[in-house]
């Protein structure tokens, strides 16, 4: 349950960042990471619109550069967006200087006061520069979607056993993920309605 809720301690390298909202209010926050790509996000923007949701795209600059035309329904259909740098970049695997020039790059693409790192995580050099020019979004629920080992039935029962006010949820918009989505998602949504949550976007 580490990775699904992260643990305190975790939550504790990036104290500045947001994992959760407001737990008063009965609302989630849903975030779709890695688009957009013509194999997915078309079904995830349809699913939205069929439950009145809105949500916000943590995407990949080249991604945004290869599908334009993604990125203008997404941000047509009054969902929010959100910087993933422009090449998926793993924080460790790199230098903090690359890391942060890349993750610009992809903001040239996608203007948005919001980031989150790729894997969620990044070396603490890396966040104490984002963190004076983004709000860095981590999340309160990871679905683990993309996981080959997890089933559409295992990803529904991560939302509805680990979702509680200001929960922000994490969904893939990803090849990796897809096959899952076209059930997990229609009946995650069916259920956060069900018990009463509003779907927000960051202020």
């Amino acid at each position: 349950m580490i990775i699904e809720r992260p643990a305190r301690y975790i939550r504790w390298f990036y104290p500045h960042a947001t994992w959760r909202m407001d737990p008063n209010e009965r609302a989630v926050y849903l975030t779709f990471d890695d688009g957009p790509i013509p194999e997915s996000t078309p079904f995830i923007l349809k699913t939205l619109a069929q439950f009145g949701a809105k949500a916000t795209f943590f995407m990949v600059g080249d991604n945004v550069r290869k599908y334009p035309e993604l990125y203008q329904q997404i941000v047509d259909g009054g969902h929010q967006v959100g910087n993933h740098t422009m090449n998926h970049l793993g924080s460790f695997k790199h230098w903090t200087t690359t890391y942060i020039i890349n993750t610009y790059q992809a903001n040239e693409l996608i203007h948005s006061h919001l980031f989150r790192p790729p894997h969620g995580w990044m070396r603490h050099s890396v966040y104490y520069w984002l963190k004076k020019y983004f709000r860095v979004v981590m999340w309160d629920v990871l679905t683990r979607d993309y996981s080959k080992w997890m089933t559409s039935e295992d990803v529904v029962n991560n939302v509805k056993t680990l979702t509680r006010n200001g929960s922000i949820i994490t969904f893939h918009d990803s090849l990796k993920s897809i096959d899952k989505l076209h059930t997990a998602l229609p009946e995650s949504l069916k259920w956060l309605q069900e018990q009463g949550y509003a779907f927000k976007t960051f202020p």
